[in-house]
């Protein structure tokens, strides 16, 4: 369910992005600022459907292969949901939570049918055509149910409302405290409503009854406001320093990434008070933190009532209101103290728990390489996917299969039926157990059409392989041939100081699973060829080459650490794949002022990754120029 909850969090990014544009729109256009009517109803575009965004991002991130027809599925899901619950009771409105709902069907549909075959007169409507069709039924049969479930629901939330409107300093915590609580189904707008528009009653000097803690409060209330003051510390201090909270805690190499995400929803709280960006970017990633949130948000409306705080607002909790109804407020100058305070509870709070738990906040996820698109249509290759998972455990102990440069990384069901064994049989140079769910196999540079091989394999059972004879086995391995490299054949690709690989920080390359090698601490900027050979192998992400010589050595450079999170950056690409080149030939030149500040280490790894029984021999140590030649042999 955690895994689960964080596949949410995660789909969400995407349309959170928006928010912060759509809330400043919104703001800037109402009466009292820009009073220009567009920037509203351009904002409000975004902010009133969010309910759709939201069916939409989460159903194309459930989606296996993130394809837009899981979204058309969620879509479809929500408008179904929507339009069908009112025909049973008309005063229903489920709010964001209608989306969340129909993005998990809509997503988990698509995963479920999106390869669905049908005979050939019903063809057309198989795969993932046929998604938005099951998804039609499926949330048709949901609208039927919650139409009516839902009433006692909102019944039962309006009866908690009487109460908190009656409780006094216990009630204004307990309505911070659900207000926040409630902010993910969206049932926050029931209690809201009741408070904001309905609750107590105040004449006006022209004898005109207001109602509502908003409308008695811009009209004059002396006793209107104990509902509305807390939300102020929590909205332009307490979130701001949870989102400073979350990139302060953010992997190195994530900083860069998340760091402009952080100060725009961070600013936008404070400015306006729309806090949903912040809120989404951890509530499905971190519970907990969203927990601990509305209750440090109930607390804030306790004391600002125990403080007798009396501020409001027209439109939210942000600088802006603060300002525009401060000649309104009583004690107003009390809440900036108060958000001072709960910056840094937040802060620190947050920072503790993220930290100490391993929470998965934004910049501190698992994040893997893209999926590959390569053509696998080799036999062996085909033959080797299948042995692979049978190692693994079968199919049905596979439950993802993802890759980063050299690595499979698995999501299994139990790793204690990985035949290590089995996977070397098959050519894989290590496994690492992560966990009870999780394996890396080291395969080497041809992960990428391995891994696609597995996942075509895996969508149809991984049937066994089908010969002439009727056999299933492995392909004979080739002959395994002499290779070599004289000393004067091979030329230090870069400035810096050569390492053994045993101190390479990274277990992989460490304990020579990829192969023999040694390691750089570089110190040039343009990265060179070593031998006379071919590039063989380019990965996207652009920080690891592969190089084969003129005399059949596999040479793999890896530039710096865990650097292929960088998605390209900081790299700037010399050469393509198969492309011929001589020793001293300029291969990539790097920016090593932004791999330091956003990757956990330089060292660039240098491994030979087809010797076999045959030794390296490092000749030299320490620092050693670019061009230096009579670095290694292999005899």
């Amino acid at each position: 369910m955690y895994s689960f909850l964080q596949r949410i969090g995660k789909s969400l990014m995407f349309p959170i992005a928006t928010l912060p544009a759509a809330a400043l729109l919104l703001r800037l256009g109402q009466d009292d600022l820009l009073g220009i009517p567009f920037l509203s109803a351009a904002g409000g575009g975004i902010i009133s459907n969010l309910a759709l965004i939201f069916a939409i991002g989460i159903a194309m991130g459930l989606a296996h292969d993130s394809n837009g027809g899981a979204a058309l599925a969620g879509a479809i899901a929500y408008l179904v949901l929507t339009e069908a619950i009112v025909t049973i009771n008309e005063t229903i409105d489920m709010g964001v939570f209608a989306g969340i709902i129909s993005g998990i069907v809509g997503g988990l549909l698509y995963n479920k049918f999106y390869d669905v075959k049908f005979p050939q007169w019903l063809a057309f409507f198989g795969g993932r055509r046929f998604v938005p069709i099951i998804t039609a039924g499926v949330m048709t049969l949901v609208a039927a149910v919650l139409g009516y479930v839902w009433p006692t629901v909102q019944l039962g939330l309006d009866a908690t409302g009487e109460w908190i409107l009656n409780a006094g300093m216990l009630g204004v915590g307990t309505y911070g405290f659900l207000n926040r609580l409630l902010l993910p189904t969206g049932l926050h707008h029931v209690i809201n409503t009741i408070v904001w528009f309905d609750f107590g009653e105040f004449t006006t000097a022209s004898g005109e009854i207001v109602r509502g803690e908003i409308n008695r409060f811009l009209s004059g209330d002396p006793t209107a406001g104990p509902f509305l003051s807390g939300f102020f510390p929590i909205m332009m201090f307490g979130l701001p320093a949870a989102a400073l909270a979350m990139y302060a805690t953010a992997k190195k190499e994530r900083k860069a990434v998340v760091g402009g995400m952080f100060f725009s929803i961070g600013f936008t709280s404070f400015l306006t008070g729309i806090t949903e960006p912040i809120e989404f970017s951890f509530m499905f990633l971190s519970p907990i933190l969203y927990v601990v949130h509305a209750l440090l948000t109930g607390v804030s409306m306790m004391i600002a009532y125990a403080l007798d705080i009396r501020h409001g607002f027209g439109f939210s909790a942000g600088a802006i209101d603060y300002v525009l109804n401060y000649g309104l407020a009583e004690n107003p100058l009390l809440l900036l103290v108060m958000g001072l305070g709960f910056g840094a509870v937040y802060f620190f709070i947050f920072y503790f728990l993220i930290i100490k738990l391993d929470l998965k906040t934004p910049g501190r996820e698992d994040e893997d390489a893209e999926d590959g698109n390569a053509d696998v249509g080799d036999q062996g290759l085909d033959v080797r996917a299948y042995h692979t998972i049978e190692a693994l455990g079968g199919s049905e102990n596979i439950k993802a299969v993802d890759y980063c440069t050299t690595r499979l990384r698995l999501s299994v069901k139990d790793a204690d039926q990985v035949d290590e064994k089995g996977l070397k049989q098959t050519g894989a140079m290590g496994v690492m157990r992560i966990s009870k769910t999780n394996v890396q196999v080291v395969i080497g540079t041809t992960v990428e059409f391995l891994a696609d091989a597995m996942k075509k394999r895996l969508s149809s059972g991984n049937q066994p392989p089908a010969y002439a004879d009727g056999q299933v086995a492995i392909t004979p391995e080739e002959p395994v041939l002499s290779k070599e490299i004289i000393a004067g054949d091979f030329a230090m690709p870069i400035d810096g100081e050569i390492i053994p690989l045993a101190d390479v920080p990274d277990e992989v390359f460490a304990k020579g699973m990829m192969g023999q090698g040694f390691g750089i601490i570089p110190k040039g900027e343009t990265l060179h060829s070593p031998v006379d050979g071919r590039v063989v192998s380019v990965f996207p992400t652009k920080h690891a080459i592969g190089i084969e010589s003129d005399t059949g050595v596999e040479i793999l450079i890896h530039v710096g650490l865990d650097t292929v999170k960088l998605n390209g950056e900081g790299f700037k690409l010399l050469v393509e794949q198969g492309q011929l080149v001589e020793r001293g030939d300029e291969l990539l030149r790097i920016d090593w002022a932004f791999i330091e500040a956003n990757a956990p280490s330089a060292v660039t790894p240098v491994i030979f990754t087809n010797l076999g029984e045959q030794q390296l021999h490092v000749l030299k140590q320490g620092n050693v120029r670019q061009g230096t030649v009579d670095v290694v042999e292999v005899r």
